[in-house]
């Protein structure tokens, strides 16, 4: 496990730490150009070239996935924005009962901030599946076990980052006066990584110029590093601590709390156990998403939480990974 960890996390510290480095040399206008770049033309194509990698192979045997394995990354993210939400609501109530109406700069009244709001949700409902799920949870799961972890992944981000991300992100990033229904809606359906899936899935059988496919794999990766470089940016900037200490709670929701309760509940109404059970376990909590800091970065929120989010819950997982084990995991582990 150790080994693993190791190799799933050096691209993450090296990226992350260039940005620590570079970010006193670069114009203040970057790290904002560079979250709307990854979210409108990065992405996608980093979707279309993993939608299409399935006409190569890739994802061979996908019919046969089980469906309670999609029923149950739904229901993690249902059960973390609720447990989300309540969580936010009750801190609310208790911040603003202690605010004053002159201290506009207070922690308290950042927690009340809109934008702020919208990245506690995006950081504690939205997990990195993807480049830290896929590359932690083979090492620790029985091989026929796998396809539960793929189709979690898959699932989680074709219905979470540019889903329940963009909704979250739309509403909070407009004032509450003047929010809509048919605003969300609209932001939904015309989000760049939706349409990017869909026409990598549409796409897959028409064979590309080998340049163009290769330049399309190698997104991947260069989306990758710039999604850990921004984040390096977003963490050099921070001024203070106060990011960090926010951010703690979010971290704790989407490493600890969630995961716990996707473990209890699937064990009480499920039955599942062993493998399976630490297989949605794991996934469920993986560290905030970096697709978070995209979102914060296009709808204007609080760029700076998300990010520590990331950094905090990173960390976090390290330190609970051997209680999953050893709590849901099977006797062969």
């Amino acid at each position: 496990m150790t080994e693993t960890l190791f190799h799933a996390y050096t691209p993450l510290i090296l990226w992350i730490s260039l940005g620590l480095l570079i970010f006193r040399f670069l114009p203040p206008w970057l790290p904002h150009f560079l979250g709307r770049g990854l979210y409108w033309v990065g992405v996608p194509l980093q979707l279309v070239a993993l939608s299409r990698q399935s006409n190569q192979g890739e994802f061979h045997g996908i019919e046969s996935l089980p469906l309670l394995a999609a029923i149950i990354t739904f229901g993690a993210i249902l059960v973390g924005l609720i447990i989300t939400l309540l969580v936010l609501w009750v801190w609310k109530k208790i911040l603003s009962q202690q605010i004053k109406p002159d201290s506009d700069e207070s922690v308290a009244s950042h927690w009340l901030d809109s934008p702020t709001q919208g990245s506690f949700l995006l950081s504690a409902v939205l997990g990195n599946t993807g480049f830290v799920g896929l590359a932690i949870a083979p090492s620790l799961i029985q091989n026929d076990v796998l396809n539960w972890v793929l189709l979690f992944s898959i699932t989680h981000n074709v219905i979470g980052p540019y889903g329940v991300g963009v909704l979250i992100a739309s509403y909070f990033s407009h004032e509450q006066s003047s929010n809509r229904w048919w605003i969300q809606l609209r932001d939904l359906l015309t989000v760049p990584p939706l349409w990017a899936f869909i026409l990598g899935i549409l796409t897959q059988q028409v064979v590309l110029p080998a340049a163009i496919e290769s330049g399309l794999q190698a997104s991947i990766n260069i989306v990758i590093a710039c999604a850990f470089l921004l984040t390096g940016i977003r963490l050099a900037q921070l001024q203070n601590w106060q990011n960090l200490q926010l951010a703690f709670i979010p971290a704790f929701l989407r490493v600890v709390a969630i995961p716990l309760l996707v473990g209890l509940l699937t064990t009480l109404f499920l039955g599942l156990s062993g493998d399976r059970r630490l297989a949605m376990v794991l996934m469920s909590g993986m560290p905030s998403a970096f697709a978070g800091l995209i979102l914060a970065e296009e709808y204007n929120l609080d760029s700076n939480l998300i990010a520590s989010s990331i950094i905090l819950s990173t960390l976090l997982l390290l330190l609970v990974l051997p209680l999953w084990i050893a709590v849901f995991g099977s006797s062969q582990i």
